[in-house]
């Protein structure tokens, strides 16, 4: 069995803001921007957990990977709080004048 868990369910906390178009949409851009850099690093954080050699004190299992996988999402989550590595901001500056030039 291969469960994997949805990173998607677990960072939106997002609520809508109220105001007009514009800073909704800009305030949805942040969100999505800071959930994009929390995917990105929990898929790093993956990448780098299968360069450890399997073995030790705990046999693999579902269980295992399930927790494994749930741990990584919070070490992210933890990780992009905040400022972050800058990856959301960037993101954020840079397609956040298209909102600002759109009619």
């Amino acid at each position: 069995m291969d469960f994997k868990i949805d990173p998607r369910t677990l960072v939106s906390n997002a609520t809508q803001p109220t105001g007009d178009k514009k800073t909704k949409d800009l305030e949805s851009l942040r969100q999505s921007c800071r959930e994009f850099e929390t995917i990105y690093v929990m898929e790093m954080y993956k990448a780098m957990r299968k360069t450890v050699p399997e073995g030790g004190l705990f046999e693999k299992n579902v269980t295992t990977e399930i927790s494994t996988e749930m741990l990584d999402m919070e070490t992210a989550k933890n990780t992009t709080r905040g400022k972050g590595l800058g990856i959301a901001e960037a993101m954020y500056r840079q397609m956040a004048d298209l909102i600002e030039k759109k009619k």
